[in-house]
């Protein structure tokens, strides 16, 4: 459908001009300040290539290194379906995926109303959640299992996760060890390296250090994903005030510069190694000294990252469905609905950490499922409304007339299937609501979060996979 015959609601926080401009202020940190690399094998990558090494390990990157290795990287990337080539989410154009964050300290129990330690049965009956909505595009793995006795657990989430929902997984691990044994277990059930590097289901979410720094272990991370080829987002979080300027621009500035210095070292490891985009720009409440979730500056920061990502045309990676909140309550669901419909608007390719609470330290169910509902009902929002000849319905109007109804129309019957339902919110009046209970939406939603942990049964892995996946988690617990 083109332009013309669709109307289509969008959101643009800055000109080309003006991203060029974040660009350029960004080139020059690079040129100018540097970035500290702690790492010996990217320093030798990095200064075999052209960058100026000094004092040991601080890296000068000149402009033309990081416009060569923006034009290595790809635009697009695809994350399958556990052992399929069906996308699940597609990283390219107007595509929005949502997705659930990770390694919570606490669940927000909605059976007592409680806050507690995750348990594996938590993270369990939580991915599994995730599985059951069809809003929910990727998994993240939540929360960390007080539970989960020795060894990583990093990999054991992810074998939960691989066990458990069948739709693309991001990640997060310690060090270069984990990613190998989480790539193993992902590559036994896609059918070899070869075949998951064609039909990636999984994604490395890592950071550099703000700021301007670059960690052994972080790098090493980085440079392991561009080595196997697989999918990697090594996003910065700026901490407005504290780590990073206080300013929105200058937030950015300094944060582009870190993403940018990552996928210098990225294409030098692999040009066209897959590689998402992200600046997640936070500030530092001075009141409280914590860093916020529900704020306007978040959403207005998550706009400019959206911006500079295509911009440069990489995929694009982002949050939705967060807040500080430390209940499912009216601030939560404000705060969920805003973040999603920017995620939405900015046309933020993944869109993770549905269900946080307090600010990133409590995963809630019920927050995943009400996002859920949010998601539904704002991408018809976000999807528009058409302006071709039979949306406009002309030859109808002049049929039907002044003082007639379109109810019994075959044009009706065509369309009304068309708005959107929820499966959540009520549509009922008073004495309708009454009869049925008197329900508010808190209590719907328990209901529906309950319901969905305690039936949903996600697609087994295939026979004889689990062995495998097994052997390699022996293998790193020995």
């Amino acid at each position: 459908m083109t332009q013309a015959t669709h109307a289509l609601p969008r959101m643009q926080m800055m000109s080309e001009a003006q991203c060029e401009l974040i660009h350029q202020a960004s080139l020059e940190i690079l040129r100018s300040t540097g970035v500290r690399v702690f790492h010996r094998g990217a320093l030798d990558l990095l200064a075999h290539a052209g960058a100026v090494v000094s004092d040991d390990n601080l890296v000068k990157i000149p402009p033309e290194m990081v416009e060569w290795a923006l034009r290595q990287a790809p635009s697009r990337v695809a994350l399958c379906r556990r052992g399929s080539s069906q996308a699940a989410a597609r990283l390219e154009g107007d595509e929005v995926s949502f997705g659930t964050g990770s390694d919570c300290l606490h669940v927000l129990d909605p059976r007592t109303g409680l806050h507690r330690d995750f348990t594996v049965k938590d993270v369990v009956e939580c991915i599994r959640l995730v599985d059951a909505l069809p809003e929910l595009s990727f998994c993240m793995s939540m929360g960390i299992p007080s539970d989960a006795g020795p060894g990583s657990h990093y990999r054991r989430q992810f074998a939960l996760m691989l066990e458990h929902t069948v739709k693309p997984m991001v990640f997060v691990c310690n060090d270069r060890a984990d990613c190998e044994a989480i790539v193993a277990m992902a590559a036994a059930v896609a059918g070899g390296p070869e075949a998951l590097r064609l039909n990636p289901n999984l994604l490395l979410y890592s950071e550099p250090s703000t700021p301007l720094r670059h960690s052994e272990t972080a790098t090493d991370k980085l440079l392991y994903m561009a080595e196997v080829g697989l999918p990697i987002t090594h996003s910065p979080a700026p901490m407005m005030g504290g780590t990073a300027p206080v300013t929105l621009a200058g937030g950015l500035a300094l944060g582009n510069a870190e993403v940018l210095s990552s996928l210098v070292m990225h294409q030098l490891r692999r040009p066209g190694a897959p590689f998402v985009y992200a600046v997640q720009v936070h500030h530092l409440d001075m009141r409280t000294m914590i860093s916020v979730y529900g704020a306007p500056e978040y959403q207005l920061g998550r706009a400019m990252s959206a911006e500079m990502a295509r911009h440069y045309g990489l995929p694009i990676w982002g949050n939705a469905g967060m807040s500080d909140a430390c209940a499912m309550d009216e601030q939560a669901a404000i705060d969920s609905a805003v973040s999603v419909l920017g995620a939405l608007l900015t046309r933020t390719h993944l869109a993770h950490d549905v269900g946080y609470l307090e600010g990133g330290l409590t995963t809630s169910p019920e927050m995943i499922v009400l996002t859920a509902e949010n998601i539904a009902m704002l991408r018809h929002f976000a999807e528009g409304a058409s302006l071709d000849a039979e949306a406009l319905a002309l030859d109808l109007i002049h049929q039907v007339g002044p003082g007639g109804d379109y109810i019994a129309e075959k044009h009706t019957a065509r369309h009304f299937r068309d708005y959107w339902q929820p499966r959540l919110f009520s549509r009922q009046r008073l004495d309708d609501w009454i009869r049925g209970g008197q329900k508010r939406l808190g209590d719907r939603l328990r209901d529906k979060t309950l319901a969905l942990m305690e039936s949903h049964q996600p697609e087994p892995l295939p026979q004889g996979v689990w062995q495998a996946i097994d052997d390699i988690l022996k293998k790193g617990d020995a």
